[in-house]
């Protein structure tokens, strides 16, 4: 089940990248509708997320229980693309221009700080310094899951704005 979350993850931001990397430093930031995000703002958005190293070094525990018994709840609600979800504030992306090589630069080293670290550690271990509200704390092995459901939510939604674009 680990290698398959981490497989799945290094899957998933991979794709996040190209879909970035396949647009000019314009379309990234070109709003299609009034109110909704650019691209390149839900890659801030992603990226702001991915501040996941304090967690993961912070604080941890041993834990009584399955290291991933919240992965299948965390997935139902991400990949549930028929609601909408509010981001908190400290996520929330900026409203101005956002450089398109700066923003692939910090996502790809975020991203592969995961891929080391996860390589380095006992994944299993309860994270007790950061937790969502309704979920309780969440294992390193459930930090870096939810890291790739919300991923892939965002990459449906910068699918849609990619199609927006285009018409």
């Amino acid at each position: 089940m680990e290698k398959e979350v981490l497989s799945e993850y290094y899957i998933t931001t991979k794709e996040l990248l190209r879909l970035i990397s396949s647009l000019t430093e314009e379309e990234l930031n070109k709003k299609t509708k009034e109110g909704d995000w650019t691209v390149a703002q839900v890659g801030d958005h992603l990226n702001k997320s991915y501040a996941l190293s304090e967690v993961l070094t912070g604080e941890v525990k041993e834990t009584r229980r399955s290291p991933n018994k919240k992965l299948k709840e965390i997935q139902r609600l991400f990949l549930n693309f028929d609601i909408k979800m509010n981001s908190p504030k400290e996520i929330i992306p900026t409203e101005k221009f956002i450089n398109k090589e700066i923003l692939l630069t910090e996502l790809k080293n975020k991203i592969q700080w995961v891929n080391d670290f996860s390589k380095k550690v006992d994944l299993s271990k309860l994270c007790l310094d950061f937790e969502i509200p309704e979920y309780g704390p969440f294992t390193r092995f459930e930090w870096i899951g939810f890291n790739t459901v919300h991923t892939k939510r965002h990459i449906y939604q910068i699918k849609q704005i990619i199609k927006n674009l285009k018409l």
